[in-house]
């Protein structure tokens, strides 16, 4: 399963790596959401974790691009912002799942099996 990384925390981005230790792959990692976009679109994964605060736009704003690309990735957003409104956003938007931070990995490595068994 190939995963794209969305954040613009390098902390963040770098404790996300550690799940090629439960047999996934990174494909690649972003900062912005311009990046996140591009990325998405050229490396094609399976799964992006998409952060839902960036400093070019929000995670909502990504989503929505990749829906208008017909991206077929799942995405999970990670985000701080826990509102009930921003988790409704997210999930209306197409988004798999929401999680916030700070969370455990094994609820993510979860999340990420229940979409690579569906």
């Amino acid at each position: 399963m190939r995963i794209l990384i969305v954040d613009d925390s390098s902390y963040i981005r770098a404790t996300l790596t550690t799940l090629e230790e439960n047999g996934y792959e990174v494909v690649g990692a972003a900062k912005d959401g311009e990046s996140a976009i591009d990325l998405a679109l050229e490396l094609l994964p399976d799964v992006i974790t998409l952060d839902n605060i960036l400093p070019d736009m929000t995670g909502i704003d990504v989503l929505k691009a990749l829906n208008n690309n017909q991206l077929e990735s799942k995405v999970i957003m990670i985000s701080a912002v826990g509102q009930q409104s921003a988790i409704a956003e997210g999930l209306a938007n197409g988004a798999q799942d929401y999680l916030v931070k700070p969370f455990d990995n094994t609820e993510l490595i979860g999340i990420i099996s229940t979409i690579k068994s569906a």
